[in-house]
């Protein structure tokens, strides 16, 4: 709010005896659940306030922009149409102003009509960012200052931070999950008048849910208004799914865009590819796709005589199975020659396209180099790099960026006016029956290649170059998959539990597009097997607990158990990185570096957790000595991250002491991290958290140059491989056959990402059922029927006998939190602490007397575990 604004309401306030200021709980996500209550003196109080406001110069400024929008012109159609109905759509092109607009729209009707005590409006956004920076834009369009909470009618709340608004005659942005955190106290929404779910286009996991929950709340909250906005591509599918409800189309203003398909390109640049298509091998194609390449080949005869034969010909024979960056390099050339001045915006699929086509580009284009400058765009990126994107080059220079998808919709690059779309997206998708996530490379869908079209078009006329044909976007879907069909269900699961919504399948069901049973079905197992459910779907404590953690139900149960058994500190570190982002950003030619940098944090624990610990440690230690930003930029760390990592970690802190797990809230406390320089815990830790993620190194060659050295086997004896990444990839020996890992992923491999050495005990004591067994004579202990161990019969009746009386404790410590008590007179104190003895004398005896394993390992070691507790 402008400082005479904020003077004109300090006196108001006064005049109309309003307490504003009006403070919110203490709790991120508390809200009060009485419903709205009207006030006539805060009515005329808002209204008073808002005819003031708009006789200034400054708000004048603004609405006069704002009257140029497309949205405002259909103000009061808009306004109509919400008022006389529970439900509208409305969808509108980027740039239209729907976003801003709308809620805005509401809260004035409201305050106008002496009604502003009862308007709350809660306006949803996929990502925190859009939340900050939409609630941001509006604050600045009604002169107010949004760092004055619960004063601005303009607030926002998302995951660790919050600056909210008045309580009444207000607006919130923030996430869909800050939503779903509030009706777990609030179940009828009674608070909220107003439910704005933005950008629900995109079809993520929780808009899905969240609509699903709010088309079951309409009839019990007649009151209640549900407004979505979409693209327009699939507006009608929304409207459709809440019972044909108004659907408002806002038009939008975009620049023209010249688009050329591959067929266009070939002729325009004649282009002659250097690989052509293989149909030697066609005998070896399904049915389906024969017929495919037969209605294809019938197509290309079609463009004549449109089309040269020339052109004609390379369609005919074009490769298709691999991005052709010749051709990109060769479209480049054609713009820089024939084309006017204008960035060129490249979009590929991932991290190894951007440096294939940046090498390509810089070998090609020789001593033009120096007229180009070229930035790659990619979440791992350093800031840096990002900020440079939006920088204008000097005169006589031409920007290239080389972009995956983030490119699309989340940031506007104003000099851009050519868009090379090499039509290839990454989608993640769950297969239940393999149980195996993957990340496919796909063509795009209709909404992706308009998007990208789009960004040619946003502040002046452009050109965007396709690298498919007709034929190939005519057949393209309409839109990807919505993410509850491709992804793993646990969390939503848990959440069905949480909010008491009933039985899981038959409520996902609702869904606009539901998930396979199988998938479901998936879920259910899974959490029944991790003891979150029990057999009939219902919440145990250790699922409560979990649900209410906002991450994946391993990485929840992790920290659980850092809680309880005192390693609290370097466990929070691991889990806030796994359910947030990595910390590291490799800067393109850098690669190498980066992983000495890994190797050497890492040290010998052969863990990519422990180097993660190490790093973040080192960043605390190098903040205290005032050098944190020389320590990220030797270590190829990103201090933003590193910092959001640290307030995460204070919030879980928080919630794990509000459930009663710890005796202090603060993540540092001696209490909460007696045992957090207890390697081996730690490594147990990891181990009861991502177990049943466990692989067994099968075969490691002696050669550290090789990308891939280590060959690993899960339990339904499938082969997986240490991610590239990670610090176990290159490593010639091992003190111990056996991984934890966080998942597993397919990709052009089938990869384990963020992977951890573990010795046996933590797979004894916090694996899956163990039993004692005679293998040719000799006895055994074998966890969950395939991971196995020699031990003489004393030891194995130990380990049994102390697994039993550790499941009892755990049982009792989830169903009744509370810190652990390290008193020797108490039970619970005896078992963990024979427990730990274990674990760390197993560690030290690796130290001291482990074997290396290196060259080829059999496919069933078995390590003998003596009296004493070592490896030999």
């Amino acid at each position: 709010m402008i400082p005479s604004v904020v003077s004109m309401f300090e006196s108001m306030k006064t005049q109309f005896n309003i307490p504003l200021n009006d403070q919110e709980p203490r709790s991120d996500f508390v809200e009060k659940t009485a419903r709205l209550q009207q006030d006539s003196d805060l009515d005329k109080y808002l209204k008073f306030s808002l005819e003031q406001l708009m006789e200034t110069r400054e708000y004048q400024s603004m609405l006069n922009f704002r009257k140029t929008l497309p949205s405002y012109k259909m103000k009061d159609e808009i306004v109509k149409s919400i008022q006389d109905n529970q439900v509208v759509v409305i969808s509108g092109e980027t740039g239209c102003g729907k976003s801003t607009q709308v809620p805005q729209f509401i809260l004035d009707d409201y305050i106008t009509r002496e009604k502003g005590s009862m308007c709350r409006i809660i306006c949803t956004q996929p990502r925190r960012i859009s939340a900050i920076a939409v609630a941001e834009r509006v604050a600045a369009e009604r002169c107010e200052y949004i760092d004055v909470p619960c004063i601005a009618s303009v607030g926002y709340q998302i995951r660790l931070e919050k600056k909210p608004p008045r309580r009444q005659g207000s607006i919130l942005f923030c996430t869909t999950g800050v939503v779903l955190k509030i009706l777990e106290h609030d179940p009828c929404l009674t608070r909220a008048t107003h439910i704005i779910i933005d950008e629900i286009h995109e079809r993520d996991l929780q808009s899905d849910f969240l609509m699903i929950i709010l088309k079951d709340l309409l009839p019990r909250r007649k009151d209640l208004r549900i407004i979505l906005m979409s693209a327009t591509l699939n507006a009608e599918l929304f409207s459709a799914y809440f019972n044909n409800c108004p659907n408002l189309h806002i038009p939008g203003f975009t620049f023209p865009v010249q688009q050329y398909l591959l067929e266009d390109i070939i002729q325009l640049t004649n282009y002659t590819p250097e690989l052509r298509r293989n149909f030697s091998n066609n005998h070896r194609l399904p049915l389906n796709e024969l017929q495919e390449l037969a209605s294809y080949q019938t197509w290309c005869r079609s463009l004549f005589p449109r089309y040269s034969l020339r052109t004609i010909e390379v369609l005919r024979s074009f490769d298709f199975t691999n991005i052709d960056f010749h051709l990109v390099v060769n479209i480049i050339s054609f713009i820089f020659f024939h084309m006017r001045e204008g960035a060129i915006l490249i979009f590929v699929p991932g991290w190894e396209d951007i440096k294939n086509l940046h090498s390509l580009i810089e070998r090609t284009l020789g001593i033009s180099s120096r007229f180009f400058k070229i930035i790659p765009l990619h979440s791992q990126m350093p800031t840096a790099n990002q900020r440079d994107v939006f920088e204008k080059p000097p005169p006589g220079v031409r920007k290239i960026i080389i972009a995956t998808n983030i490119a699309e919709t989340s940031i506007t690059i104003d000099d851009v006016l050519y868009v090379i779309d090499c039509g290839k997206v990454k989608v993640k998708n769950f297969h239940p029956q393999m149980n195996l996530p993957s990340l496919e490379i796909q063509w795009v869908s209709k909404a992706n290649a308009k998007q990208r079209r789009g960004r040619a078009g946003r502040v002046q006329a452009g050109h965007c170059f396709h690298l498919y044909t007709a034929f190939h976007y005519m057949s393209a879907p309409d839109y990807l998959p919505p993410e509850m069909l491709r992804t793993r269900l646990e969390e939503l699961c848990l959440q069905i539990k949480l909010l008491k919504l009933g039985k899981i399948l038959p409520f996902i069901s609702k869904a606009m597009e539901h998930p396979s049973v199988a998938a479901i079905s998936h879920a259910i197992e899974s959490l029944v097997k991790l003891s979150a459910l029990d057999a009939e779907e219902n919440l145990l404590p250790l699922g409560y607990h979990l649900a209410r953690l906002p991450m994946e139900p391993h990485t929840g149960k992790m920290i659980l158990f850092g809680a309880m058994f005192c390693c609290l500190d370097p466990i929070l570190t691991v889990a806030a990185s796994l359910s947030f982002k990595d910390a590291f950003t490799i800067p393109l030619g850098k690669e190498e570096a980066a992983n000495k940098v890994k190797t050497k944090l890492a040290g010998s624990s052969r863990s990519d957790h422990i180097m993660l610990i190490n790093a973040f440690k080192g960043w605390e230690k190098s903040k205290k000595k005032g050098c944190a930003r020389t320590y990220c930029w030797q270590h190829f760390l990103s201090e933003n991250t590193l910092q959001l990592l640290h307030d995460m970690k204070k919030q879980l802190a928080h919630l794990l002491y509000d459930i009663g797990f710890l005796a202090s809230p603060d993540v540092k406390h001696q209490s909460n991290n007696k045992n957090s320089e207890n390697l081996g815990l730690i490594k147990a830790v990891l181990c009861a958290g991502f177990y049943p993620n466990v692989a067994q190194i099968v075969e490691v060659a002696n050669d550290y140059r090789l990308l891939y050295n280590i060959k690993m086997m899960v339990k339904d004896r499938s082969l997986v491989m240490p991610h590239p990444k990670s610090v176990n990839s290159r490593k010639t020996y091992f003190d111990s056959v056996w991984m934890v890992y966080h998942c597993k992923l397919k990709t052009k491999k089938v990869y384990i990402h963020d992977c951890t050495m573990v010795s046996p005990y933590p797979l004894l004591f916090f694996g899956g059922d163990i039993k004692i067994i005679k293998n040719d004579g000799q006895e055994m202990i074998s966890v969950d029927d395939w991971i196995q161990f020699r031990a003489s019969a004393s030891v194995a009746q130990l380990v049994k006998d102390l697994r039993h009386q550790l499941d009892k404790l755990l049982k009792v410590k989830i169903s009744h939190p509370g810190p652990t008590i390290w008193d020797n007179s108490k039970p619970e104190c005896a078992i963990m602490t024979a427990i730990l003895d274990l674990i760390a004398c197993e560690e030290k005896g690796y130290q001291m007397f482990g074997h290396k394993l290196g060259g080829s390992i059999g496919t069933k070691p078995c390590i003998c575990l003596e009296d004493d507790g070592h490896q030999h």
